[in-house]
C-alpha cells in the first residue's frame, strides 16, 4: 500500500506539473489543451488527458488572413488624423538596426519568432507582449512552455515604441501589434542582406488578453507534417506557407534539449558534435546554431540542410513527403524563389487575426507594450 501511494503522489505531482497555470504542458482551461509537438511523449498526453477525463482542445481555425482593414503606408497617410506619423517606421527600423548592432544577429532572429509567437494565438494583436492581464494575471503567453525563457526581442520592441513615441511628436498613435510586425520585416531585411524586404500593412490594434494556455496553438520542435500541415491550416496558412516560413531556421539558435533526441537520425560527425556540446562539457540549455553552414544569415541554406544538418524533427519532416520534399527541392535550386516566397508568406502571417477598430475593453494602442493601458 505504501509503494501504491507513493507512485500516485508522483502521478498527482506530474499532474499538476502538466496542468499548471503557467508552467504546465497541458492547459488549464476547458478541455485538454495538448501541447503538440513538444517533448511530452504521445502516450504519456493521452493518458493525461484519458485521467482528467477532458477531451482534446484543438486549435481556433481561422478564415485565410486577408489584411482587411490594413494599409500599406498607414502611418504616411496624412487623411489618418488620429495616427498620421510619417516617422513612425524609420523610428523601429532604426531601434532593430541598434539592437542588431548591439547584441549581434541572434537578437534579430529573436524578433521574427517573436512575431512568428503572437501571430499564431489571438492573432497578430501583440498579446505575446504582455506580462499580466486582468483576467490571466500573470500566466499570459509569454508563460506558456514554449515561450518561458525561451522568446528574445521584448527591450527591442519597447525600445521602438518609445522611439515612435518621439517620432510622432510625443503622441501614442503607433500600435505595438504593428510594431512587432515592422521589426520582422526590419530584421528580415537586415539578416537577409538585403534580399527579403517587403511593404508591411498597418493598422492593427493591441489586444487587451493573453493567456498562457494559449500557446498549445504553436508548432513544437517534435510535430510530426501532419501536425505541422493542420496547425498552420488553422491560422489560414497553407503547406506551401508553412515549408516557406520554415526556412527562418536558417538563423538563430536552439536549446539542445529540443533536439538531443534526434541526434541519430543526423550526419554522424554533425551529432557527435552536437552531442559534445550538449551531453559532454554542455547541458540541455546549451545553445547551438540552427544553421552549421551559415549562422547569420538568413539564406535557403536551411533547405541544403534538411535533413541530416537540421536540428529538430519538424525540419526533417519536410522531405517526408512527395508535396513537401518538391518545394524543399525548389527552394535548394531557386534561391530568390525562395525569398520572394518568404517575404509574401510573412505579409499574409501577420494578417492573421487582426484587430482594426478600437472596442472598450478589448483593443486598443498601447501606451507600454508589456501592459495593457489602465
Amino acid at each position: 500500500m505504501a509503494a501504491a501511494g507513493k507512485k500516485l503522489a508522483v502521478l498527482v505531482a506530474l499532474l499538476a506539473l502538466l496542468v499548471g497555470p503557467s508552467a504546465g504542458l497541458l492547459g488549464s482551461g476547458p478541455g485538454c489543451s495538448v501541447f503538440v509537438g513538444w517533448p511530452v511523449p504521445v502516450i504519456l498526453r493521452s493518458l493525461i488527458c484519458g485521467i482528467l477525463g477532458q477531451p482534446y482542445t484543438p486549435p481556433i481555425w481561422r478564415a485565410e488572413p486577408t489584411g482587411a482593414g490594413l494599409s500599406v503606408g498607414y502611418y504616411n497617410n496624412p487623411n489618418n488624423t488620429n495616427s498620421y506619423c510619417p516617422g513612425a517606421e524609420a523610428a523601429v527600423r532604426k531601434a532593430v538596426e541598434n539592437a542588431i548592432y548591439q547584441q549581434g544577429r541572434g537578437i534579430g532572429a529573436g524578433l521574427i519568432r517573436l512575431f512568428f509567437h503572437d501571430a499564431f494565438v489571438r492573432g497578430c494583436d501583440a498579446s505575446v507582449l504582455l506580462r499580466s492581464t486582468a483576467l490571466a494575471g500573470s500566466a499570459t503567453e509569454m508563460e506558456g512552455p514554449p515561450n518561458k525563457d525561451s522568446l528574445r526581442g521584448f527591450e527591442v520592441i519597447d525600445a521602438a515604441k518609445e522611439a515612435t513615441k518621439a517620432a510622432c511628436g510625443g503622441r501614442n498613435v503607433v500600435s505595438c501589434a504593428d510594431i512587432l510586425a515592422f521589426a520582422a520585416r526590419d530584421a528580415s531585411d537586415i539578416l537577409s542582406g538585403g534580399r527579403i524586404s517587403f511593404p508591411v500593412m498597418a493598422g492593427r490594434y493591441d489586444g487587451r488578453e493573453s493567456f498562457a494556455d494559449e500557446t498549445a496553438q504553436l508548432p513544437g520542435p517534435d510535430s510530426s507534417l501532419q501536425e505541422l500541415q493542420m496547425m498552420f491550416a488553422a491560422q489560414g496558412l497553407s503547406s506551401a506557407d508553412m515549408v516557406t516560413l520554415s526556412g527562418a531556421h536558417s538563423i538563430g539558435s536552439a536549446r539542445c534539449l529540443f533536439f538531443t533526441g534526434r541526434l541519430s537520425a543526423m550526419d554522424p560527425d554533425y551529432a557527435r558534435r552536437l552531442n559534445e556540446n550538449c551531453n559532454g562539457t554542455g547541458s540541455p540549455n546549451n545553445r547551438v546554431d540552427q544553421d552549421p553552414v551559415t549562422s547569420d544569415v538568413l539564406d535557403n541554406q536551411y533547405y541544403k540542410n534538411i535533413d541530416k544538418f537540421v536540428l529538430f524533427r519538424s525540419d526533417a519532416v519536410l522531405v517526408s513527403s512527395p508535396a513537401t520534399k518538391q518545394q524543399v527541392d525548389v527552394n535548394v535550386a531557386n534561391p530568390s524563389r525562395w525569398e520572394s516566397d518568404f517575404a509574401a508568406a510573412m505579409v499574409k502571417m501577420g494578417n492573421i487575426g487582426v484587430k482594426t477598430a478600437r472596442v472598450p475593453g478589448q483593443t486598443e494602442i498601447r501606451d507600454v507594450c508589456w501592459r495593457v493601458n489602465a
